[in-house]
């Protein structure tokens, strides 16, 4: 596997390509009780709100519901981002 310090070009520069920004994050745990085809679901999970901007500095809100698994995924990615990060 080729490491990254080998690369000849930047991946991504960032003030051209950066299509919006993080403004806030907001999460909370929810539960589904029910739904049209169950009755007792009691189902966990997770609502995220994303504030982002866009190039022109318009603020769009962007809702995602996960599941508990796919929450604790993305918290293990966004963890080695901010690792990743620290080290720039």
């Amino acid at each position: 596997m080729e490491q990254a310090s080998q690369c000849s070009e930047p991946v991504l520069d960032a003030k051209s390509q950066v299509a919006s920004q993080l403004v806030d994050f907001q999460w909370k745990l929810c539960m589904a009780v029910s739904s049209d085809s169950c009755r007792s679901l009691k189902y966990p999970y997770v609502a995220m709100m994303l504030k982002v901007a866009d190039q022109s500095g318009q603020i769009k809100n962007k809702f995602i519901d996960m599941t508990i698994p796919q929450f604790q995924n993305f918290y293990r990615q966004f963890k080695e981002l901010a690792a990743v990060m620290e080290t720039v």
